[in-house]
């Protein structure tokens, strides 16, 4: 099947509380959806839907305008969505994503780098992430037409290529991705919780500009209301005080509300391991249960691996470390355990044929999984659990599009609501269909803007 025609649509949103990227604070966001029709040889066409939203703190930290930065991003989706049917690429939605990958999608990159200068050139992952929307889009399309759930795709029945050929390694001859996932015993999945840099944890943090709109402000009310058991809490990465004091603190609220996990989010902020080594040590002594309650610590290190090929043995010596911006797919995940990292964060965001040979090769050499969000609202929630869901990971998966923007998703939570509320500390997404992602699209019948490529 070869992809025959591409509608983008941009959905902007607006974030009730501020999220901290780094030295950047996200107010609002661009939703990028698509529309993938498929054709066949014998010409019938299936549709399929992906949606990414264009966090443009996390794909491009950079001094440069967040306008200008949106503006590329939006450039770059529009021309994608133009571009994709003059490819030619036909088959399976694994094998023409990763050959997309590897071949036109740099040669898009080079091409919109070569008029900026060097400092203002839009990197991979963003353009990983205006993709992301497209290639989901195609396994959803790719599936309906079979008459399968996506996760039912990743078999020889479907394939023609084996992992082998992907990892040029005959290691994986004979091997597929269905032979690294799971098959979910339930439909509910453990959830997380982002406890922001500049979300207040207690009375005397308040600042009396806080939203009055219903939904919890302080961290115990959120862990109350939707009965939380895991929280992700974002630090600063360059001042140890304010990191430390700041899980010592919601340690101690743990403790009183029976919460039992915990991760560390440095903001890709740490160019010395000690500086993490320090916080975790000094913990252990002075607040072991809130040490032992940490699960994993997630990328404390610049995003660029090859330009910062930091030794972290020793940190992950001391907890489970796990790449989540560098990992831009397997060969990087590669490149990360050769250092030291002993685990990866899969984001739908970085295309779902990138996130599913990342697993495989990551489950292939005893590496730990996540699956970590975007602050995923609408459709994209739906793919970005299923992988969790089918990933095996550690402890279930994140989801905060509910923190930040709860009525982005009103028309999509009518019909999922167990995806788009947290109940009892887990996600049910037992409401979805069993064919494509189940979306049932047209039953959420959102009203959608102009289409802005076709």
């Amino acid at each position: 099947m070869k992809i025959s025609n591409v509608q983008l649509y941009f959905l902007p949103v607006t974030l009730r509380v501020p999220l901290k990227f780094g030295a950047q604070v996200l107010e609002n966001v661009t939703c990028a959806r698509a529309k993938v029709t498929l054709t066949g040889e014998d010409g019938t066409t299936s549709e399929g839907w992906g949606e990414t939203p264009l966090s443009v703190p996390w794909v491009w930290p950079s001094k440069i305008s967040y306008s200008e930065r949106e503006e590329v991003l939006k450039d770059f989706c529009i021309q994608l969505a133009k571009e994709l049917p003059d490819t030619g690429l036909s088959g399976h939605p694994l094998e023409t994503g990763y050959d997309f990958i590897e071949g036109p999608l740099h040669a898009m990159l080079d091409a919109v780098n070569s008029d900026r200068e060097a400092e203002a050139h839009m990197p991979h992952l963003a353009a990983l992430v205006c993709f992301s929307l497209f290639d989901i889009a195609v396994h959803d399309a790719y599936a309906k037409a079979k008459g399968v759930g996506v996760y039912d795709l990743y078999t020889a029945e479907y394939m023609s290529r084996d992992l082998s050929q992907f990892f040029g390694d005959e290691k994986f001859a004979g091997q597929y991705p269905a032979d690294y996932l799971v098959k979910p015993e339930s439909k509910q999945l453990p959830v997380w919780h982002l406890v922001g840099g500049l979300d207040p944890i207690s009375e005397e943090e308040l600042t009396g500009k806080e939203p009055d709109d219903g939904y919890p402000v302080l961290l115990r009310d959120w862990i109350k209301t939707d009965g939380l058991n895991c929280l992700k809490i974002k630090l600063r990465g360059n001042d140890a005080d304010w990191d430390y004091d700041r899980l010592v603190a919601i340690g101690q609220i743990c403790e009183e509300e029976n919460v039992d996990w915990l991760t560390t989010d440095f903001n890709c902020t740490v160019t010395d391991v000690d500086y993490v080594n320090d916080i975790l040590d000094q913990l252990r002594d002075e607040h072991p249960r809130t040490y032992q309650r940490i699960l994993y610590v997630e990328q404390p290190f610049p995003y660029d691996l090859e330009a910062n090929p930091i030794d972290v043995h020793s940190l992950s010596a001391r907890k489970p470390l796990y790449m989540d911006e560098s990992a831009h797919d397997w060969c990087f995940v590669k490149m990360g355990r050769e250092l030291g990292w002993t685990g990866v964060a899969l984001k739908t965001c970085k295309t779902q044929s990138g996130a599913i040979l990342s697993l495989c090769w990551a489950k292939a050499h005893g590496m730990g999984l996540m699956v970590q969000d975007l602050t995923n609202p609408m459709l994209a929630q739906v793919p970005h659990v299923l992988l969790a869901a089918h990933a095996g990971t550690i402890m279930g998966v994140e989801s905060n599009g509910m923190q930040f923007y709860p009525e982005a998703s009103t028309p999509e939570a009518k019909i999922h609501p167990g995806l788009y509320k947290r109940n009892d500390g887990v996600l049910d997404w037992g409401s979805l269909s069993d064919v494509g992602y189940g979306y049932l699209e047209d039953r959420v019948g959102r009203l959608l803007p102009t289409k802005v490529g076709s």
